[in-house]
């Protein structure tokens, strides 16, 4: 296992400065994802961890050693990529026990090592199988024990999951969350999609645009998100927001939404320059009631989810996503009626977007 340490790394495709100096530590043996929209640098950044680009500047640390100058082969580390990448006239042993053979490993040595990961994997029964006799999510396994029978100081993924249905991909997911728990390996893990990383990951990196936005264990991102951008990406449904002003009142300070409507805040201090702020409201926080609540809305969409029910819900000008009960009858065109508890609403900055 080896510790990870990135100090000012940046990375400049001709003019395009698509990292722009990034500060992160890694722990030895802990699972940290990159997670971002598309574009934002999460895979160039594995990449440059693994070798495969360079930084334009700054140090990549394995292990408190300076790699910036060695090869894949010479940091120790195994990537999984979102392609399976597997030779289609190879068996499935001779698959994982290529890389081995090629650093002319010992035979008994290289049997070994396979057999203990097709174990760990599952693989067991098809070991004499080619790539086109297997499931994406059995390819998948197969790619994981080709990068875990090199016994790495550090695992990457890219995106392994992408190319998998959504039950395969819980499935996998699960897989890879009990393969860190058995091998304890420094993990990285590259994905677009949210719940991916709330579910693996000990920590959370949310990039945007090449940049760190925030880093944390998946609830403090949940719950304390440090921006707007972090707080309407972390979360599944995301965040609703709404334009407010801070308005000092007798019993605490209130929001004051366009139609007037007043919402209290939690008990603290708000300041913002401008006094214009932007309020954050979970879907799950929302309460939603016929007569009572300090908010009318009226029902656009109603989507049944099976345990539940989201509705899309007109109100103050904007449109909200709520989550009811799955029995909450509500069809498009009912009035109904909103109401927040102030320990659940985020507050931010309207021009800086910072949380306040």
């Amino acid at each position: 296992m080896a510790s990870i340490q990135l100090r000012g790394v940046e990375k400049s495709f001709g003019a395009a400065n698509i990292i722009k100096g990034i500060d992160l530590a890694i722990a030895d043996g802990e699972f940290v994802a990159l997670v971002g929209p598309s574009g934002c640098g999460k895979s160039t950044l594995l990449r440059i961890i693994s070798g495969l680009e360079s930084a334009t500047r700054g140090e990549i640390l394995l292990d408190g050693r300076i790699v910036n100058d060695d090869s894949p082969r010479d940091r120790n580390v195994a990537m999984v990529f979102q392609s399976y990448a597997l030779y289609p006239h190879m068996t499935v042993a001779q698959n994982m026990a290529f890389n081995l053979k090629l650093s002319r490993k010992d035979k008994q040595e290289i049997s070994r090592r396979v057999e203990e990961a097709a174990r760990m994997l599952d693989l067991v029964d098809l070991l004499e199988r080619r790539p086109g006799q297997l499931s994406g999510g059995q390819r998948q396994r197969v790619a994981m024990g080709r990068a875990i029978v090199r016994n790495p100081s550090v695992f990457l993924f890219d995106e392994p999951l992408s190319n998998l249905d959504a039950k395969l991909r819980v499935q996998m997911r699960g897989e890879i969350k009990l393969l860190h728990h058995r091998v304890k390996t420094t993990a990285v893990y590259v994905t677009h999609d949210q719940i991916e990383a709330m579910t693996l990951a000990d920590r959370i990196v949310v990039l945007n645009r090449g940049v760190i936005e925030q880093v944390g264990t998946p609830l403090e991102l949940y719950n304390k998100p440090a921006n707007l951008f972090v707080a309407g990406f972390i979360g599944s449904p995301s965040m609703n927001f709404i334009d407010a002003r801070l308005k000092d009142s007798a019993s605490g300070q209130k929001a004051e939404l366009a139609d007037g409507t007043q919402i209290l805040l939690p008990a603290r201090p708000f300041a913002s320059k401008s006094g214009k702020i932007t309020l954050g409201m979970r879907p799950e926080n929302i309460v939603v009631e016929r007569e009572s609540g300090n908010m009318a809305g009226t029902v656009k969409v109603s989507e049944p989810t099976g345990p539940q029910t989201h509705l899309v819900v007109e109100a103050a000008g904007t449109d909200m996503l709520a989550i009811v009960r799955a029995d909450f009858a509500a069809r498009a065109g009912d009035g109904l009626r909103l109401s927040f508890s102030p320990n659940t609403l985020h507050v931010f900055d309207a021009e800086s977007g910072r949380v306040l």
